[in-house]
């Protein structure tokens, strides 16, 4: 009876802790729902996994000296409360609750940019909004804490209102109920939890983010959770800046002819290299591109593959001049825009997806820490744009609103391209082409067939786009590479659209995520004064290709001299290895998927 006595211990030495911290984690949970997910709901397991949390915190308070028990409560509770009030703030005021991006933010931020955010942000609305019942939670807190204390003070304790003999019967009972409610939650909040563990114990960046696409991925439905994610991930970011940096002082340039005086990489997203025309496909969504092709203009590479399916992982593979399956890390290799910058060119990077914003997701935390560290930044890039835009067309603008051009330039220009949700990447009103009604071979719901004719609608718009970035270096003496970071699934093959990270990767999964279109594409004066490089480009064009490679050609088409360039990683070198494999998310070797 005693033992069981024990069990409901913790809860009475610290019962006002556990109600009211109970009540502030349970309005956080309910009323903190992702705005932009349709459908979104609570954590439906967020009462228990509550009372399991709570309880445990209890036990640990009970096990402290009494005399510096109430100081650790104290503590607890600051801490959860002004954690809780920033969560709900973000929430308000962002559409999101805290993330790793909110918390870099802060960290960049000086104290006049702060002085003039409260200003802006902290007013009497504060107490009117959400936010307003976390200081109600708070004040009666407060107000118990005073009231207990008198209470305690000019009146007997409330337990002499009950018979001795009946306390331990009554504390047993209790601690029945406690014994089988924590028994019940372990039960059902166990996976959480150590999914929870899984996400705290990674290595680097890349490996959280792809524990976040895993089905029973950790769910943080606590601000506290959040907060201490946010630091976690902000010093895993951290750690690899130094690593970058660290890596700047390797960069060695030999020398430099500019073989390629203006080179432009153009970076999509999410293109399913089935839905364009430039490879069969039966709908006009590339009819710009495929003119391009036809003129002899454009030549588009026939077997090339990204290495993974992660915007992040494939930017990281992408800028480094580290390759899937080198012995070293991403990290402990240079990036080819700094190999740029020393060599002479003007880098200039135009995002409209990897700019820092206070609702940013973990993935684009992921894919776009490196490049949106201040001193790293620098070292990569002459120019950036500074703001991010609904539609794509908006980079052109930013472009436009370049003041001045230069001789020996490299233009990296990255689009939202075919992003989920695809209806959001095109203007509707106008640039709507396919509807339902052009697919009645699929054998789809109503919706989803929207779903899909709205990716066409997308493809077609990025073509739009694409041609645009085209018609701004006809002039040049200039040369264009296209490439989208990934594939998407959208109902060619399954019902379902976006990407299955869980997956074991078999070549259906490859074809639909993996494959992607690339091209290239010379301005009429590039073609005359280059034929060698042209020649090259028409000639291995069926080469087996893995993005992971292209710095190797890039740096080959600026003609830059370093000892970092290979010659068995260039696409565009008669020395290239076709026979490397290509390791899809550096596990599965696409040569051996692909039907021969």
């Amino acid at each position: 009876m005693q033992i069981l006595g024990w069990l409901w211990k913790p809860i009475r030495m610290n019962a006002a802790f556990f109600v009211f911290m109970f009540v502030l984690g349970y309005l956080c949970t309910q009323t903190e729902i992702r705005l932009h997910l349709r459908g979104a709901k609570p954590y439906e397991l967020s009462a228990v996994e509550l009372f399991f949390d709570l309880y445990l915190t209890c036990v640990f308070l009970t096990l402290m000296p009494q005399r510096i028990r109430k100081w650790i409560r104290l503590l607890f509770a600051i801490i959860l409360y002004v954690v809780a009030l920033i969560d709900m703030f973000c929430y308000v005021h962002f559409e999101s609750t805290l993330t790793p991006t909110m918390l870099m933010l802060f960290f960049e931020t000086t104290g006049q940019e702060a002085s003039e955010f409260l200003n802006s942000y902290v007013g009497w609305d504060l107490l009117t909004s959400k936010t307003g019942w976390i200081f109600l939670i708070a004040g009666l807190h407060i107000l118990w804490a005073i009231f207990s204390v008198w209470w305690k003070k000019y009146h007997p304790s409330t337990e002499h209102c009950i018979p001795q003999q009946a306390i331990p019967y009554l504390q047993a009972g209790l601690g029945v109920i406690v014994l089988g409610l924590f028994i019940y939650c372990t039960t059902q909040c166990l996976p959480n939890k150590q999914a929870i563990h899984r996400l705290m114990t990674k290595s680097n960046l890349g490996e959280v983010e792809h524990e976040l696409t895993t089905k029973g991925c950790a769910d943080l439905y606590l601000p506290i959770h959040r907060m201490v994610f946010s630091l976690y991930a902000n010093r895993l970011a951290s750690h690899q800046i130094t690593q970058l940096m660290a890596a700047t002082e390797k960069v060695q340039v030999d020398s430099c002819d500019f073989r390629s005086p203006q080179i432009v990489l153009i970076i999509g997203e999410s293109f399913n290299k089935h839905r364009s025309q430039l490879y069969g496909y039966d709908k006009p969504t590339t009819p710009r591109q495929l003119q391009r092709m036809q003129d002899s203009t454009l030549i588009a590479f026939t077997d090339v593959v990204a290495p993974w399916n992660l915007t992040s992982f494939v930017f990281k593979y992408v800028f480094s001049l580290h390759a899937v399956g080198d012995q070293d890390d991403w990290t402990d290799q240079p990036m080819f825009p700094e190999i740029f910058r020393k060599a002479g060119y003007h880098v200039t990077f135009l995002t409209n997806q990897f700019l820092p914003k206070a609702g940013e997701a973990v993935y684009d935390f992921s894919g776009g820490f490196f490049l949106n560290h201040p001193s790293l930044s620098e070292q990569l890039f002459d120019t950036r744009n500074t703001r991010l835009h609904r539609f794509d067309e908006g980079v052109l603008q930013d472009y436009d609103a370049l003041k001045e051009h230069h001789d020996h330039q490299l233009t990296i220009f990255h689009l939202m391209g075919q992003h989920v949700d695809y209806r959001g990447r095109f203007p509707v009103k106008t640039r709507r082409m396919f509807s339902a009604a052009d697919y009645p071979d699929k054998k789809l719901a109503e919706k989803r067939l929207q779903i899909n004719a709205d990716y066409d609608n997308a493809t077609r718009y990025n073509d739009s786009i694409v041609d645009e970035i085209i018609r701004r270096f006809e002039q040049r003496n200039a040369i264009v590479i296209y490439m989208p970071d990934h594939g998407e699934e959208c109902f060619n093959t399954l019902d379902y659209f976006g990407r299955n990270h869980s997956a074991t990767i078999d070549y259906r999964l490859a074809r639909e995520e993996f494959e992607i279109p690339f091209w290239i594409w010379a301005s009429e004066e590039y073609r005359q004064t280059h034929p060698r490089e042209w020649e090259a480009v028409r000639r291995y064009r069926h080469r087996p290709y893995m993005t992971d490679l292209l710095p190797h050609t890039l740096m080959y088409l600026g003609g830059i001299y370093s000892k970092d360039y290979r010659k068995d990683y260039d696409v565009l070198n008669s020395s290239y290895n076709e026979k490397r494999p290509r390791l899809l998310k550096n596990s599965v070797d696409y040569n051996g998927l692909r039907p021969k």
